[in-house]
């Protein structure tokens, strides 16, 4: 079960359950209950931008292109001393998270600290980020490619 996102460990003190979640698809989803560690966790107030604002920014674009960033959080290694507490228990054994999981009640206000850090620069002017969505946008369509590349070559 383990991948480079998970490592089998021993800790026994904080411990989550998984839980399915059916899909839409009629699929399953393993998810973890991180509830009782969300609770002992303070909360991160960084803001996450306002959508209509996002939304005005494009006001005056030729194009726009949206990218998802669905593996993004993945990218965010957690530091040594977290990952004892953002652990689950299976019937196959006792594991932890290495990368940042979805579900942490902070994990949308550090990545998006991240994502502002990175795209500063272009932000306002040809991205917008919100989270893990992406938006490249272009006043004049010629310029749409280059800018593209622009926001490529940070990634």
């Amino acid at each position: 079960m383990a991948t480079e996102h998970i490592k089998e460990i021993q800790f026994r003190k904080w411990l989550s359950n998984v839980v399915l979640v059916p899909k839409p698809v009629g699929k399953w989803k393993m998810c973890i209950d991180f509830r009782d560690l969300n609770k002992a966790c303070p909360m991160d107030f960084y803001p996450l931008p306002r959508i209509d604002k996002l939304v005005d920014s494009t006001s005056g674009c030729e194009l726009l292109s949206m990218m998802v960033a669905s593996q993004g959080y993945h990218q965010l290694m957690l530091a040594l001393e977290d990952r004892k507490r953002a652990s689950f228990i299976t019937p196959t054994g006792i594991f932890c998270y290495v990368t940042m999981p979805f579900g942490l009640k902070n994990a949308r206000a550090t990545y998006q600290h991240l994502v502002d850090k990175i795209f500063r620069p272009q932000i306002g002017r040809n991205v917008e980020v919100y989270v893990d969505d992406m938006l490249v946008k272009s006043r004049e369509a010629r310029n749409h490619v280059a800018d593209l590349e622009e926001a490529f070559s940070v990634l």
